[in-house]
């Protein structure tokens, strides 16, 4: 009789594609819109977003090494949910990931939502009034955002190389468009912007000069901005699909954030350079803008539609990346019994788990049809930034705490090593995502809203009373019919 091979997901990711998949996660509405409509979502910080910026990534770079840390002992699909299961309790694994997979497929629909006004203005630019006007319309806006969701969940279904073959071209693309910006900054200055904004709109403004530093609005910018870089944990997801994972996961989240921090850095520095703050801030409070849309007074026009299609390049990258993350962590909750075992199944000749990729692809449908409802995106933004770092708090105090829970894998970390390190980064971590998420609530808990489920919170603590009734009653299911449900969550998944 023939052995047939179990199905698995198959190792066929390297650094690159690995890197890839963090890069695609960070770079999109975080670069292109977030740091400039946060002059209308925190009113007041004016000229301190970009020292904001910088300040946003000292927390996220203390989870990144976390993460790093961990995945060099846990190698498997599911990341964050393995690592916190495994090094610190089943249950707050479970609904901290919980969170994590409700905000960034709920953040999948809005990114595919706001993709389509970018692909406007490139057909705007290009003089194709009649499909610019088009794509103004409702339900064809929801319609392309749908679109663009389910073709990336056939594409991601087809197997990691169908997957690469789409994200690899497109991640060059977009870093080569969003690096005229940069360049950009080097070559104009605010004077030549106000010179041709007078020139085409025939209009005269006056930058002001400077404001008040405010560190109740600058906390509360820094904390939004820090979904900026939200997004390395996608690679982190992708661990059950790396080669020589141990090496693998903490190089290419360490090359992600790094390399993602600088650009985002220089890519605000440019726009800001060149368009002065005030008049971001005036433009924010009366419409939707972005930094193509911002650039383009100065900018000729060929590198104005460029600039602009890189940008819509970029939003459409996130999403094959964030479908990836996301069915990774259904399927490794399906594959400990705590999601249903269908989710878990494995295409027998992609090697994909395919049920779970088309569940990601409903709940980033939902997203679209949310944004298109609630009328502002930031919503999402915002649960997805309350997940993401509780979520990231979890994987520093594991960090703290895996040594005590569980010495077998902690042993197995080989990534910085020395103890007083990583109690030094798990720390620092947790103090300052403490601060981070405390601001973040306070500040989404005192906004003004039209209704209480246009804020981010009590959604959040919504979804986590779903998680906790999900494991709540799978829990008691496994350990009716495991004995020993306990010593297997100090285990690693089999692959």
């Amino acid at each position: 009789m023939t052995n047939i091979k179990p199905k698995k997901l198959s190792r066929q990711m390297g650094i690159l594609a690995l890197t890839a998949t963090g890069v695609c996660s960070m770079l999109g509405a975080s670069i292109n819109v977030v740091p400039f409509m946060i002059q209308r979502n925190v009113p007041g910080i004016g000229p301190y977003v970009l020292p904001a910026f910088a300040f946003a990534a000292i927390p996220a770079l203390f989870a990144a090494l976390a993460y790093g840390i961990l995945g060099s002992a846990m190698p498997r699909a599911g990341g964050s949910y393995i690592y916190a299961s495994r090094g610190l309790n089943p249950y707050l694994g479970f609904v901290a990931s919980f969170s994590q997979w409700f905000g960034l497929s709920i953040v999948i629909g809005v990114i595919a939502y706001v993709t389509v006004p970018f692909i406007r203005d490139v057909t705007l630019a290009l003089g194709w009034q009649g499909i610019s006007e088009g794509l103004e319309i409702g339900w064809i806006r929801v319609s392309i955002a749908l679109a663009l969701i389910w073709s990336f969940v056939a594409i991601n279904s087809k197997g990691i190389k169908s997957y690469e073959r789409i994200l690899l071209p497109m991640m060059f693309l977009m870093l080569a468009l969003g690096g005229i910006v940069i360049v950009a900054g080097l070559v104009y200055d605010s004077s030549d912007f106000l010179t041709a904004l007078q020139e085409k709109t025939g209009n005269t403004f006056e930058p002001i000069k400077s404001i008040v530093f405010d560190w109740r609005i600058f906390l509360s910018a820094a904390a939004l901005l820090f979904s900026s870089f939200i997004g390395f944990d996608s690679i982190a997801q992708a661990g059950g699909e790396a080669k020589n994972p141990t090496k693998a996961l903490p190089t290419a989240i360490l090359l992600a954030i790094f390399g993602v921090g600088l650009f985002y850095f220089l890519f605000a520095v440019s726009v800001y350079h060149i368009v002065p703050w005030s008049f971001v801030a005036q433009e924010a409070l009366e419409k939707d803008i972005s930094a193509p849309g911002l650039l383009s007074y100065v900018l000729p026009s060929g590198l104005g539609i460029a600039i602009l299609a890189g940008a819509a390049i970029a939003l459409i990258n996130d999403l094959p990346a964030m479908l990836l993350s996301v069915s990774r962590l259904m399927f490794a909750w399906a594959k400990d019994g705590i999601f249903p075992k269908a989710v878990s199944r494995i295409h027998p000749k992609n090697h994909t788990p395919h049920i779970a990729l088309f569940v990601a692809g409903g709940m980033a449908s939902i997203g679209v049809l949310g944004s298109h409802f609630a009328g502002d995106f930031f919503l999402g933004i915002d649960i997805m930034v309350t997940s993401m770092m509780v979520n990231f708090l979890l994987m520093c105090i594991t960090l703290v705490s895996i040594h005590n829970i569980n010495p077998n894998i902690a042993n197995g970390i080989s990534v910085i090593k020395n103890r007083n390190w990583q109690l030094c980064i798990g720390w620092l971590g947790i103090i300052s995502l403490t601060a981070f998420l405390i601001i973040h609530t306070y500040k989404d808990l005192t906004a003004s809203a039209s209704a209480w489920y246009f804020h981010s919170t009590p959604i959040w603590l919504i979804v986590m009373g779903l998680a906790s009734g999900i494991f709540g009653y799978n829990w008691s299911r496994l350990k009716k019919n495991e004995i020993e449900i306990a010593t297997r969550f100090l285990k690693l998944p089999e692959e």
